[in-house]
């Protein structure tokens, strides 16, 4: 949630260790400025703790209402999650929009690709000047893929999922590739706009197999799902991997980039853009570096509040 302020925080449910949800927030910006609804008030001005509790009376036993104030980018009910999971959607909010970057430009993505409506908010820079290719769940965002210059990663703390580019709900085509860019690359190349394009982020485990099968499930009957995978051994076991699991309403097959241009899709793009010069390097000596997991129990180590007076304590109490 963000105001007009510049104020973004992040809104979680954790469960405690006798499993009863609370709700926590964590401010984008100061990694200090977290905790309850008392946190926030008192980081915000609210004044002694009598005068939040005068605040947030009028809120007792109602029903939600409207925060004027703060816009939800993704309003939906939240579900409780993990201190990992929390930690993940910190970083993902930390990290900054991109509509031009060189090393994407120098895959041959430059801003006329990230610009196209089906990558919005499909990509951000991290402080470290990592490219992050957000990964999705059945419980939301799990994780991301962690991209540079030489450089391939994923984040610290997170699980794989999968990335996905936005469709329309026409789309009857999903196209499974190793790595986001792969999958930009092949939408990019592709005639045809009218699909969803999905990257496993390389190697596919148990739960991103269980979730493929989900994906592919909700897909109308007819459908087409491209393996595009590269044109490598290990691209085969991938694409065998899916197609094990892959429900008979769909029409599976494997599609490998032209001959002569390279043995995955960003190969073929670049090799169709004129893109064969070294890669510079963007960023400093810290890049290509996974960022770390964020320690969350740095976001519980609050500075200490000025002692109150006897006055204060007094009003407090009332």
């Amino acid at each position: 949630m963000r105001n007009s302020n510049g104020d973004k925080i992040v809104v979680v449910k954790h469960k405690d260790n006798k499993g009863a949800e609370h709700w926590v927030y964590y401010c984008v910006r100061d990694a200090q400025d977290n905790g309850t609804i008392i946190d926030f008030l008192q980081w915000r001005g609210g004044g002694s703790l009598g005068q939040i509790r005068k605040t947030l009376r009028p809120w007792i036993g109602t029903d939600r209402r409207e925060v004027r104030e703060y816009q939800s980018q993704r309003p939906h009910k939240l579900r409780p999650v993990s201190r990992d999971r929390a930690a993940i959607l910190l970083q993902w909010e930390q990290a900054r929009p991109i509509q031009s970057f060189p090393y994407l430009t120098g895959r041959g993505l430059g801003p006329d690709v990230l610009a196209l409506p089906a990558f919005l908010d499909g990509a951000r820079v991290d402080s470290r000047g990592n490219v992050l290719f957000p990964h999705y769940d059945g419980q939301g965002l799990c994780g991301f893929e962690v991209k540079n210059l030489g450089f391939t990663g994923f984040s610290a703390g997170g699980s794989k999922g999968l990335w996905f580019s936005k469709a329309e709900p026409s789309a009857r085509t999903m196209v499974f590739c190793e790595s986001a860019i792969d999958a930009m690359s092949y939408f990019v190349l592709s005639p045809a706009k009218d699909i969803r394009v999905i990257s496993t982020g390389g190697t596919i485990g148990a739960d991103q197999l269980a979730l493929i099968r989900r994906t592919m499930e909700k897909f109308p009957a007819g459908s087409r799902v491209v393996l595009a995978f590269d044109a490598d051994e290990g691209g085969d076991r991938l694409a065998e991997e899916i197609l094990s699991v892959s429900p008979s309403s769909v029409f599976v097959h494997r599609e490998l980039p032209p001959v002569g241009m390279g043995k995955d899709w960003n190969d073929a793009l670049k090799y169709q853009r004129g893109i064969d010069r070294p890669l510079a390097a963007t960023v400093g000596p810290n890049h290509g570096k996974t960022p770390p997991p964020v320690d969350m129990r740095r976001y519980h180590q609050k500075t200490p509040k000025p002692e109150k007076s006897a006055g204060n304590r007094e009003k407090d109490r009332r």
